[in-house]
């Protein structure tokens, strides 16, 4: 049977991030840093739990009435002078970006955080034309310097110390190493004010479009947002079809829930309102002002009844921290520009079928659903892809040693109808085994279960009755994970 090439890369990035305990540590400690934050500032707001229901509620009347509040927020952006592109693909999103940063002449493009651009590929085919681009979040610059894609959604670098960023800056600009980050947040900033006065052509994501007033909402904390969208002559704003919120009264529930949820602030430091290139007179912003809407697979979620809810994330990467999944390997194990619980759900609509396996990357612990700041309901949606994979007539992506367990579960189902023929083969077992056991653990296993024993021990059979399982297995006894 054929096995995804992406598949493949999943097993073999999750077992090399489930061995890095360096990894590990450094995901645990900014996680538990993080989980601390917003439980303070969760607690002293009281209304919270009010707000993430007003939240839900207007983000269900929004994909309820899509179609009408774009067709709203089209007119509403042109009136504003906005020229508005509509993208039914990431192919169609990017080659539109690419031929008008093309046709402007630019060479220095600057670019705000937006996980939709990396949805799209589109930092590649930009410099394959042989524009410099430039990411001006501090993570994502660090990242970019890197050579690697964001491991998260809200804290890109979140698998780097503060060590490992000055080995960083100390090696790609011959600087004095130092770990302080007040020191290197100084050297950025720096090399990107320069690059920001250079730039021609500005891009960001979108948090909020309000089709009430053809606003759109960017939020951040650094002002890299601002300048990327106000600095250059040309820029371009790319949003999903689902970012769309009816009216201006809706926002502040938002953004109640949003900064609290993402980063464990009251509210974010710059919240940015455009709505369209300066006017005569103005001062500062851009000459053009292009707004891409782009689909790619998402009116496909929409048309399912249990996919539809996952439309309704804002992005602020709490399902990423609470989840155990993600802690344990890191986000770039994912192999998907949106890693963890969200990132397992809408992948394979948003990136494609090469993602199919990430719904069975989960233990079903719900703490996700707990922390959704919208209540989406992850684990029944993985569920659902699950039975929407594996019902399908197609072979799923995963390696063969799933079939054979599954095969060897249901021939368990059978037999365990009959007690008298399990205590027998168990007596059968412990006499075949013991040669292989230590301590009552075996090390060792064939296939199908060669990939359980590569990180745990498996409890000998002993006769008699059977013995019960611990789940810390070698970690007990040895000290392996």
């Amino acid at each position: 049977m054929a096995v995804s090439p992406k598949a493949t890369d999943f097993f073999a990035a999750s077992e090399a991030g489930a061995a890095d305990h360096e990894l590990q540590r450094k995901l645990e400690s900014a996680s538990a840093r993080h989980l601390e934050h917003f439980a303070e500032v969760r607690d002293e707001f009281t209304p919270y739990e009010n707000e993430r229901a007003t939240a839900r509620a207007i983000k269900e009347n929004a994909l309820g009435r899509l179609d009408e509040l774009i067709v709203e927020l089209t007119e509403k952006l042109t009136d504003h002078d906005c020229k508005v592109f509509f993208a039914a693909s990431a192919d169609e999103a990017r080659e539109y970006i690419v031929k008008l940063a093309t046709q402007c002449g630019a060479r220095h493009v600057v670019k705000g955080k937006s996980m939709t651009t990396e949805e799209i590929a589109l930092n590649p085919a930009l410099e394959r034309a042989g524009i410099e681009v430039l990411e001006t979040d501090l993570g994502e610059y660090i990242v970019q310097l890197r050579g690697e894609p964001p491991s998260h959604i809200i804290t890109p670098a979140i698998h780097l110390s503060k060590e490992d960023i000055g080995e960083l800056f100390h090696e790609k600009f011959r600087v004095s190493y130092t770990p302080e980050p007040e020191k290197l947040t100084a050297e950025a900033r720096t090399r990107l004010r320069e690059s920001f006065l250079r730039a021609d052509f500005g891009i960001t994501g979108v948090n909020f479009a309000i089709a009430e007033t053809g606003t759109l909402v960017v939020v951040e904390n650094e002002g890299n947002g601002r300048m990327s969208s106000t600095i250059p002559e040309v820029f371009v704003a790319l949003m999903g079809i689902e970012k769309v919120i009816p009216k201006l009264s809706d926002l502040p529930h938002f953004l109640e829930i949003l900064a609290r949820t993402a980063t464990g602030q009251k509210l974010t430091t710059y919240t940015n309102f455009l709505r369209g290139p300066r006017a005569d007179g103005d001062l500062d912003g851009p000459r053009e002002m292009h707004v891409v809407i782009i689909d790619n697979g998402r009116s496909a979620m929409l048309s399912d009844p249990v996919l539809r809810e996952s439309l309704m994330c804002i992005r602020c990467g709490a399902c990423l921290n609470v989840c155990p999944v993600y802690r344990h390997i890191g986000g770039h194990a994912y192999r998907s520009p949106y890693p963890g619980p969200i990132g397992s759900i809408v992948s394979p609509s948003l990136i494609g079928s090469s993602t199919a396996y990430l719904p069975f990357a989960s233990t079903l612990c719900g703490a996700c659903k707990d922390v959704c700041p919208v209540h989406i309901d992850i684990p029944r949606i993985l569920l659902h892809l699950r039975w929407k994979e594996t019902s399908s007539p197609a072979p799923p992506p995963w390696p063969h040693d799933a079939h054979r367990a599954r095969a060897g579960a249901r021939m368990f189902a059978r037999l365990a109808r009959y007690p008298r023929i399990i205590r027998f083969l168990g007596h059968i077992a412990a006499v075949l085994v013991k040669p292989f056991a230590e301590n009552g653990w075996i090390g060792s296993m064939p296939p199908p279960f060669a990939n359980w024993t590569k990180v745990r021990d498996f409890p000998a059979p002993r006769p008699g009755h059977p013995r019960p399982a611990n789940s810390a297995g070698k970690s007990i006894r040895n000290g392996r994970s």
